[in-house]
């Protein structure tokens, strides 16, 4: 291969070849040194720009976080199988009667103070009534009168009778004796009726028991003055007796429940003198229509109190209990809220998004109720929602009340009714 000639000068000389390297290198010391400045400038720029991005970034979801309202859940349980009703219940006597005077007069004197045992027919007090006295002395003569003209009116009858069969004496003259003595007979009549009536009038200044009981109360002392009536009239009541071995138990059983008692049911009673016992009660009967005033079914209850440690006319609760047909869920009543719509319930999903559910009450266990329609079971419920929640607000459940199950009250439930 031939190399070019190298360039000759005009007087023939060979001259050098020009020199290019510091040329390039001034370039390249360039383009490095810029590289290096945009190096620079692009590390200062991000370690300025990046963190400050982070920063709001930062700041935005926090205050995200800080708008949402952080709320505590509770999840719904499931309601007692077992239908328990507490009810206020009235204990009566199986017979309980006041007793009145039937005469008039002073009481004489008394026998049997409050307290006192007493069996049918012992003498309570006995009245002193004159008047009663005079009247049957009155009675017993004019009986005797009656009597006396009767016998009188019927030999005179018989006389003309056997008169008549030999024709000494009219048919007309005889008929009038015969009717004579009829009349007398029954004048003998009404006044043996009277004496009876008088007799008996008497033997009510003896005040006697009516059944075997205990004497409640005695309202006269000896000498007071006693008018006859009853209640309502003039007449005041003398004593009250009570047969307390057995005993009557009324309860108002609201309308909703109505249908859990029937006959031979069997409850137990709670009374405050005897505190932690119990007191068998056997459903009776009930009243069989809704009282159109209380809307409540009257049930009366049977008690055997042989004992006598309950006394009549004290305050019992009585306890009810039956299957549930259909149990729902419960809730703690502070999770309720009342709408114009209705009673809501406001329910936390998956998205943290707040939901308004309506739902339907059932029995009141107290702190917690139960609710038969609305919820399905597993679902956030807001305890002590506030009335600015609305549906569609965000919200931040707080981290120690999620799945906390609605444990309900082992006390009885009554009943929506009377929860409202």
């Amino acid at each position: 291969m031939t190399l070019p000639a190298p360039p000759m000068s005009p007087s023939g000389d060979v001259t050098a070849a020009p020199r290019v390297a510091p040329a390039r290198t001034r370039r390249l010391r360039a383009s490095l040194l810029g590289l290096l400045v945009l190096a620079v400038l692009g590390g200062a720029l991000a370690a300025g720009i990046l963190p400050r991005l982070h920063a709001h970034a930062t700041l935005a979801a926090r205050t995200a976080e800080a708008l949402a309202t952080t709320v505590a859940t509770v999840r719904p349980a499931s309601a007692p199988a077992l239908q328990e009703l507490t009810l206020p219940g009235d204990v009566r006597a199986f017979q309980d009667a006041p007793v009145y005077a039937r005469v008039n007069g002073y009481l004489r004197r008394w026998y049997a103070d409050i307290g006192t045992p007493v069996k049918q027919g012992q003498l309570l007090a006995e009245i002193d009534a004159p008047e009663v006295s005079d009247q049957l002395r009155q009675a017993h003569a004019d009986e005797a009168i009656a009597a006396a003209n009767y016998a009188l009116a019927k030999r005179t009858a018989e006389r003309w009778q056997d008169l008549l069969t030999s024709r000494s004496v009219a048919q007309q003259d005889t008929d009038q004796k015969v009717a004579d003595m009829q009349a007398k007979a029954a004048t003998l009549a009404s006044a043996r009726s009277n004496t009876a009536r008088l007799a008996q009038l008497a033997s009510y200044t003896q005040i006697r028991a009516p059944f075997d009981g205990v004497v409640t109360a005695r309202n006269v002392d000896t000498g007071a003055l006693i008018d006859a009536g009853s209640a309502g009239g003039p007449g005041r009541e003398l004593f009250h007796l009570s047969a307390g071995t057995r005993l009557r138990v009324y309860v108002q059983v609201p309308q909703d429940a109505s249908g859990m008692v029937g006959p031979q049911m069997q409850a137990w009673l709670t009374l405050p003198q005897f505190p932690g016992q119990r007191f068998a009660a056997t459903v009776a009967r009930n009243a069989g229509a809704i009282d159109n005033v209380t809307r409540s079914l009257r049930v009366e209850l049977d008690v055997d109190n042989a004992g006598g440690r309950i006394l009549p006319g004290a305050y019992a609760e009585v306890h009810l209990s039956a299957p549930q047909a259909r149990a729902g869920l419960t809730l703690p009543a502070n999770t309720l809220m009342f709408r114009p719509q209705g009673t809501c319930v406001a329910v936390v999903g998956a998205n943290g998004m707040l939901a308004i559910r309506l739902v339907t009450l059932g029995r009141d266990f107290g702190s917690h109720v139960e609710i038969t329609e609305g919820l399905q079971g597993g679902e956030q419920v807001v305890v002590n929602p506030g009335d600015g929640l609305l549906a569609g607000d965000r919200v931040q459940v707080a981290a120690d009340a999620v799945d906390t199950p609605a444990t309900p009250a082992t006390q009885p439930a009554t009943t929506a009714s009377q929860a409202k």
